[in-house]
């Protein structure tokens, strides 16, 4: 397996990626599938290890930085615009559509966690994708309204909402805004704040487990009412006649949005549960995420074909 850096462009925006080629040898182009990572992450986190995963299966894989994130491009940093999130995925579809050693007919979307709504917002509207497969579907608009369990309290995200509010009259008035800070300083008051998740989210994002310098761990504040107003899970019903598989952790607390994605669903919709597993244990623990990578290998080469 080979990894380069490439670039291009999602609404003038640059946006950096790795793109992952087999090291077997190809009779033609190949299937291609565009890699997304979770809210605050980065390209060399989990979607990265998935893009590994599958390029050493046979496909074309592209992980990228969404817009605002990572290295790629964009102002205010840590924005989360759900609107430019599914553009970035439509950009990467375009990008892999000019590369030699992908076949253009055969291109499907991977996305985890917050990129798993994201993705099915960009293939409801993208008949280039022939394909979409979600790793612990999350949406993080829901998650800000309803929380990750779906049972917050409707005033957290009135008070939030306050906050973007106020932070926005601060840039008016030239002052910095601040940010918001994703997790709180702890471990210990991640799991008092959000139990087993809440822990698991500390110690991926701000532990040894799969911290990195480039993930922000923070989000602009304007993102608060931008998500407030989105829904991912809109397009759901334009996917089909293409297929959906979402591989979901037994024991994850958001699978209750992959069960809204399910039922959404107007074309062949698979759930696959993974035993044992909660959300975070598909980012980067293997004996969750290599009977996952076994069910998105057989996924995609059916469903693209050859």
């Amino acid at each position: 397996m080979t990894r380069t850096s490439v670039g291009f462009y999602s609404a003038g925006i640059p946006i950096a990626a790795h793109l992952c080629t087999p090291g077997s040898p190809a009779d033609g182009p190949r299937p291609a599938l565009v890699v997304g990572h979770p809210g605050t992450g980065v390209k060399e986190q989990t979607s990265g290890t998935y893009a590994r995963l599958m390029a050493e299966r046979g496909f074309v894989t592209l992980a990228f930085d969404a817009a605002h994130q990572g290295e790629s491009g964009g102002l205010p940093r840590g924005l989360e615009d759900p609107a430019q999130r599914v553009e970035d995925f439509k950009a990467a579809v375009s990008h892999l559509t000019t590369r030699e050693e992908v076949d253009p007919g055969r291109i499907g979307l991977l996305g985890v966690c917050a990129s798993g709504g994201y993705a099915l917002a960009a293939a409801g509207g993208d008949h280039r994708v022939g394909a979409v497969a979600t790793v612990c579907t999350a949406e993080p608009a829901r998650q800000f309204r309803y929380g990750a369990d779906g049972t917050q309290d409707p005033a957290v995200l009135q008070g939030l909402l306050d906050a973007a509010a106020q932070a926005r009259a601060a840039v008016a008035r030239g002052e910095d805004p601040g940010v918001m800070a994703v997790f709180p300083e702890t471990a210990e008051q991640a799991g008092a704040l959000g139990g087993r998740h809440g822990a698991e989210g500390w110690e991926y994002y701000c532990g040894s487990r799969g911290r990195h310098e480039r993930s922000a761990k923070f989000l602009a504040w304007e993102s608060i009412d931008r998500m407030a107003s989105s829904d991912a899970f809109h397009a759901v019903p334009l996917i089909g006649p293409r297929p959906i598989l979402q591989i979901l952790g037994e024991h994850a607390v958001t699978a209750w949005m992959g069960l809204e994605t399910h039922r959404r669903a107007t074309g062949p919709a698979e759930i696959h549960w993974i035993k044992g597993a909660g959300h975070v244990d598909l980012y980067d623990k293997r004996e969750y995420i290599d009977p996952a990578v076994d069910k998105l290998t057989d996924y995609f080469t059916t469903a693209l074909g050859k």
